[in-house]
């Protein structure tokens, strides 16, 4: 990881909900929207409290009409999550929003750009200390409806590179919009510049963390479904955030938005811009050399570990004894398979052999008892490498034992390592 951009930071939330910094030196944090209508006391609240459970830091709801921010004060009363109103057509619903007492502002450039409208929601959360997001979508920021107006707006920026009159149209946009803030001294403000397109969020970030010192909330938007929006997010998000950019991010799925939390985790875990918590898990490829059901395998440890472990355990679940050893050296909990059977290791240690159908269940309690151990204080977890020596590939793993007592072939072991 390069060193992390200096930004301003801001505060999301209050002593209830808890507070979330973003910027400065605080951790990255995890947002997502909800899908479902805001005026749906209810369901909204349901939709909510799952998302924080699945590991959101932050939570946006849209409020376009006024029963969304009616229901508020009933939704933030049930909630245990800092929530942000996004707010795109009428200033009112920004009011109306601060009145009901929500954490945050979302408001747009392209929807909402009357100067009289923006001071008296900035009035307005600064007596609340409401900070506000100031969102600039590629979709949001070019005029449509005049078609010669259009062309006189994109001719006036440059274009020396792939989409260049689309980053400088939108940093055009935010400094217009931030002149704003600046003659009204409220700063307690961050930033995001999206668009559907890898590149072109990579470029407009890059140049915007250049020209402010505001947080800046990471974005792909129009992504798609979970399939290709996993690669459009992953492409801009983690090789803007590796290159110390971002300080807040959302991943965004036209799907379920907890898996925009869990993918948006993952990647930074992967990037140690987050501790981990729970099972970081770790499998084979394709491979002919498989001897089980490897894929079931990985997907029922998957869920079964994610009820099951809080503490951040390395689990490798390989399908052969060929290359597994190798590739889950360090885990703290692996499992080999070989001849419908899996052999168990526990940092090192073998302490299982048993038949397919029993690989799940002991693979679980072994992970359960060295949480255990852990949080006892008995046993330590990712401050060594772990070596394990392979089994035999013709031994009692390995499909060839057969062979051997018939006579066919002749033994061959494997030496164990010095």
């Amino acid at each position: 990881m390069s060193h992390r951009a200096t930004t301003r930071q801001i505060s999301v939330g209050d002593d209830r909900v808890g507070v979330v910094r973003i910027g400065g030196d605080a951790p990255v944090s995890v947002q997502t929207m909800t899908a479902g209508y805001t005026y749906e006391i209810d369901a909204c609240v349901k939709e909510i409290n799952r998302l924080h459970d699945a590991g959101a830091d932050i939570v946006r709801v849209a409020v376009p009409e006024r029963k969304d921010t009616e229901a508020l004060p009933e939704i933030l009363s049930q909630t245990n999550v800092p929530i942000v109103a996004d707010v795109h057509f009428h200033y009112k619903r920004a009011l109306e929003s601060v009145e009901a007492g929500v954490h945050k502002i979302r408001l747009n450039p392209g929807n909402i750009n009357d100067r009289d409208q923006v001071n008296a929601v900035i009035d307005a959360c600064r007596e609340r200390s409401i900070p506000i997001r100031v969102g600039v979508n590629e979709g949001s920021i070019i005029e449509r409806r005049d078609k010669q107006a259009r062309a006189k707006e994109l001719g006036t920026f440059f274009a020396d590179r792939r989409g260049g009159h689309l980053i400088a149209l939108m940093i055009a946009k935010l400094e217009e919009y931030m002149d704003i803030f600046d003659a009204r001294d409220f700063h307690d403000v961050a930033i995001s510049a999206k668009s559907m397109d890898p590149l072109l969020v990579i470029d407009v970030y890059s140049e915007i963390a250049a020209r402010f010192d505001y947080p800046l909330h990471l974005g792909v938007t129009h992504a798609g479904p979970r399939e290709t929006g996993t690669i459009r997010s992953v492409v801009a998000l983690g090789s803007l955030l590796s290159r110390g950019i971002g300080d807040t991010i959302r991943v965004s799925y036209a799907s379920d938005p907890a898996l925009e939390v869990e993918d948006g985790l993952e990647m930074l875990y992967c990037l140690g811009l987050r501790n981990r918590t729970g099972v970081e898990l770790i499998a084979c490829p394709t491979c002919g050399r498989i001897q089980v059901d490897l894929f079931t395998l990985v997907q029922e440890v998957r869920k079964t570990l994610a009820d099951a472990i809080d503490v951040p355990l390395k689990v490798a679940v390989m399908g052969c004894v060929v290359n597994g050893p190798g590739e889950a050296e360090g885990a703290d909990v692996a499992v080999f398979a070989g001849d419908r059977r899996g052999i168990i290791y526990v940092q090192g240690e073998r302490v299982a052999n048993v038949k397919e159908e029993e690989i799940l269940d002991r693979l679980l309690e072994a992970c359960v008892d060295l949480q255990d151990r852990v949080r006892r204080g008995e046993a330590t977890i990712g401050h060594k490498n772990v070596e394990i020596v392979p089994p035999d590939p013709i031994g009692e793993l390995g499909s060839g034992i057969k062979k051997i007592q018939a006579g066919d072939v002749e033994q061959i072991t494997i030496s164990a390592k010095p």
